[in-house]
C-alpha cells in the first residue's frame, strides 16, 4: 500500500484523498493501555496489603483515631493511599480539606509530595519520623503537615456526610462513609453490592486518577520511540526539552536533526485520544511549516518538516489531516509506519555506515 511520505509533490496532490483515507486507517487507538508510571504505581496485591494493615491497626475501622492510624503508616506508608480512596480526593483536595482545619499551610505541592513518596517506599514514614508524630510535628514541617492530613481525614471519615441539600452532592456521600465509621466498619465486614461499585465507577471514571497521572508519559511514548530509532541508526540528534525557547524558533519542534543551528529535519511528534489536543498540535506542526517557509525566506537553508502522530483524536480530524498532509508534502507517519521514517526522509543522510551495515547484516 502507498503511503503519503512516498509520493512526489503532483502525485500527492492527485491522490489526496486516498492519502488521507490510508493515514488515517494507520492510526491506532491505545486509550485501552496507559504506562504504569514506574515506581509511583501501587499494584493491587500491595494496595490490598496496605488496607490489611490499616484494618488491622484500627480493629476493623472500630477504633479509628489519629494515634491507630499512624501506627498503620509507620507499619505501611501506603496506607496512606487507602485513607485517599476512603476519602475519594485527590491528593492536593485532601492537602486543602487538612489546610482549611488547622493553621498548617499543607500546600499542594506538598501534599503530590506525600503522596508519591507513600506510594514508592513502604517505609517511607518509617525513616522519615523518628519518634510520634505529635511529638515530630513541633519541629519538622512535614510531620506537622502529615499530621494535619491524618488528623483531617479521620474528622472527615468519623463524620461522614452532613444531610443532603436540594440540588447537590456532598463528596463523602458514598456507600462507605454516608454515615462515619458505621459505614466503614459495615463495608469493611460485608463488602460492598456490585452495583455500588458500578456507580461509583460511572461518578468517577474508572482509571481516572492513575490516566490524568501518567498523561504526560502516553505523550512520551512517540517521542521516546523516534529518539530510540535514531540513536540506533547513530543520527545526530537534538532533543528539546518541555517549552524551551530556541533563537530562530517562534515554537520549539520535538527533534532537530542534526542541530537546531542548522536543521535538515525537525519532528513534531504527539499521541493523543482527546479530538481537541489533536487539533492544537496539527496547529503547531503547521506553523512549524510555515516557520520553515519563512526562513527559507530569510535565507535559510530549507528542512524538512515531519509529523510523527497517533491515536483516535487525529481520527476524528479529517479535514486537518488534510492540511498536514498538503503542509509538510505527505511526511505524516504513524506507528504502524514509523519503521519507514529514516528511509522516506531527509534523515536517511545521516545514518552512519555503521548501521547501514548492521541493517544490511540482519
Amino acid at each position: 500500500m502507498t503511503h503519503p511520505f512516498e509520493l512526489g509533490y503532483d502525485d500527492l496532490r492527485s491522490q489526496l484523498e486516498a492519502m488521507v483515507d490510508v493515514t488515517m486507517a494507520d492510526l491506532e487507538s491505545e486509550f485501552l493501555l496507559m504506562p504504569q508510571g514506574g515506581a509511583g504505581f501501587v499494584d493491587y496485591p500491595s494496595f490490598q496489603a496496605a488496607y490489611e494493615v490499616l484494618k488491622a491497626a484500627t480493629h476493623g475501622f472500630s477504633e479509628f483515631t489519629a494515634i491507630t492510624v499512624e501506627r498503620a503508616l509507620l507499619q505501611d506508608s501506603r496506607t496512606f493511599v487507602i485513607l485517599r480512596a476512603i476519602l475519594g480526593m485527590t491528593a492536593p483536595e485532601w492537602g486543602e480539606l487538612a489546610r482549611s482545619e488547622s493553621a498548617v499551610n499543607v500546600t499542594q505541592g506538598a501534599s503530590r509530595s506525600m503522596d508519591q513518596n507513600c506510594r514508592r517506599d513502604p517505609k517511607y514514614l518509617q525513616r522519615l519520623l523518628r519518634s510520634s508524630l505529635s511529638e515530630m510535628a513541633r519541629t519538622s514541617v512535614t510531620a506537622a503537615r502529615l499530621q494535619a492530613l491524618v488528623t483531617a481525614a479521620v474528622n472527615a471519615i468519623r463524620a461522614g456526610a452532613p444531610p443532603r441539600s436540594p440540588g447537590m452532592l456532598h463528596r463523602l456521600d458514598k456507600f462507605d462513609t454516608a454515615l462515619g465509621l458505621d459505614s466503614v466498619h459495615y463495608v469493611a465486614a460485608e463488602g460492598a453490592p456490585y452495583s455500588v461499585l458500578l456507580y461509583e465507577r460511572y461518578l468517577g471514571r474508572p482509571f481516572a486518577s492513575h490516566r490524568d497521572a501518567v498523561s504526560e508519559l502516553v505523550g512520551e511514548v512517540m517521542e521516546n520511540a523516534i529518539e530510540e530509532r535514531l540513536r540506533a541508526a547513530g543520527v545526530t540528534l537534538r532533543k528539546t526539552k518541555r517549552a524551551e525557547r530556541i533563537p530562530g524558533f517562534g515554537q520549539a519542534p520535538d527533534f532537530c536533526i542534526p542541530d537546531e543551528l542548522n536543521p535538515a529535519v525537525v519532528i513534531e511528534a504527539k499521541i493523543t485520544s482527546d479530538d481537541g489536543t489533536a487539533r492544537d498540535k496539527v496547529t503547531r506542526i503547521k506553523a512549524l511549516a510555515t516557520q520553515r517557509d519563512a526562513h527559507v525566506a530569510a535565507g535559510w537553508p530549507s528542512y524538512e518538516v515531519v509529523a510523527c502522530v497517533d491515536g483516535r483524536g487525529f481520527k476524528q480530524r479529517r479535514e486537518d489531516m488534510r492540511q498536514m498532509l498538503l503542509a509538510l508534502d505527505g511526511k505524516v507517519f504513524t506507528t504502524a509506519t514509523l519503521d519507514r521514517l529514516l528511509e522516506f526522509t531527509r534523515l536517511r543522510n545521516f545514518v552512519t555506515a555503521e548501521a547501514r551495515n548492521r541493517d544490511e547484516q540482519v
